[in-house]
């Protein structure tokens, strides 16, 4: 065990030099998320724009198959996410009957990228959505903060216009001409087998903990992001040294990542310099995913944090960052404790 740990604690200085270019992936990212906030909030709908954000998500899977696959494969991914961004938005009143959805939607999901193979970057984010949509649509004083039905539209939205930046390289022939999979053959299943039922196990173990961990130590309508970063930290890896690592990359780059969320906060103030900086957040991510996964996080934790404010119109950005913190630990730690009913590695 602390082989793994100072292993772990190693691989946070690496940065992987033998990855695939990103850029492309990167830049389809950045425009999936950046188009729809930019011309919204242009046209004065900034709320509006910012909302589409949870739909953006799309343009993270299948990111590395080629034009006429991703076709094939995002439908489905984006049907999953307006799907828990609905259930997000019927349960938002309750916080028993959203903590309840919580864990059918981190276990379900997680059953369908699993039993499915969606590879990265797996269930997180179907996770994540869910949470933000509960938060965005939250009643207060008897009224929803934000319409749901706008809401779930926005969401429809952005997945729509991102699968068509997905798609957009097929206006070359040579991407048209280019070779694609069945579908059979990129979402081979379902299926689960040991280890993705150890997986399924530990997320389920996670999803529960972490509720009453988070309603304890933070804010029970926040649970999502403890939830969130167990399911991320889990990965796609029945293998416990891979937990340790994930849980250590997962911890220090969401205390980095706070910080400079708190650097870039003034920014959110302003309507062209949000556009700007999540549309960069986003880029950065998608560049540096694969070479180095606390470097990810130090910009997906103020990604995710920037939209939840700018969404829910919250002035206070110290607050929700100081219980991103405390979800974090939680989730991390969880997750890795978890990680011993894999085999040693």
């Amino acid at each position: 065990m602390l082989s793994a740990a100072r292993t772990a604690f190693l691989s946070l200085f690496v940065v992987s030099s033998d990855a695939p270019p990103r850029g492309w992936i990167a830049l389809r990212a950045a425009i999936s998320i950046g188009v729809p906030l930019g011309l919204l909030t242009a046209l004065g709908h900034e709320a509006i724009g910012i909302q589409t954000s949870a739909g953006a998500f799309v343009a993270l899977y299948a990111a590395g198959h080629g034009a006429r696959e991703r076709a094939k494969v995002l439908p489905a991914v984006a049907g999953v996410i307006i799907a828990c961004a609905a259930l997000g938005v019927l349960l938002a009143p309750s916080v028993i009957w959203t903590a309840i959805g919580l864990v059918v939607v981190a276990v379900g999901t997680s059953a369908f990228a699993f039993g499915y193979r969606l590879g990265p970057p797996g269930p997180v984010f179907f996770v994540l959505v869910y949470g933000l949509s509960g938060n965005i649509t939250t009643v207060v004083d008897g009224q929803r903060v934000n319409d749901p039905v706008v809401y779930l539209l926005a969401v429809a939205a952005g997945a729509a216009f991102s699968y068509l930046v997905a798609l957009a390289p097929l206006v070359r022939p040579a991407e048209r001409w280019r070779a694609a999979r069945p579908i059979r053959e990129l979402l081979p299943g379902p299926w689960l087998g040991k280890g993705e039922l150890e997986l399924l196990f530990r997320i389920l173990i996670i999803a529960v903990l972490g509720i009453v961990l988070s309603a304890w130590l933070a804010d029970p309508h926040r649970a999502y992001w403890a939830v969130s970063t167990g399911v991320a930290v889990v990965g796609l890896s029945a293998v416990r040294s891979h937990a340790i690592a994930r849980g250590v990359h997962r911890t220090v780059g969401t205390l980095l990542g706070a910080a400079l969320a708190l650097a870039v906060a003034p920014l959110g103030r302003n309507a062209l310099a949000l556009v700007l900086v999540v549309t960069a957040l986003q880029f950065l991510i998608e560049l540096v995913v694969v070479r180095n996964y606390a470097l990810a996080l130090v910009f997906i934790t103020p990604l995710v944090l920037l939209i939840t404010v700018a969404a829910t119109g919250a002035g206070d950005v110290i607050g929700p960052t100081w219980e991103r913190v405390i979800d974090t630990v939680i989730g991390s730690c969880l997750a890795v404790v978890t990680g011993v009913l894999h085999r040693r590695n």
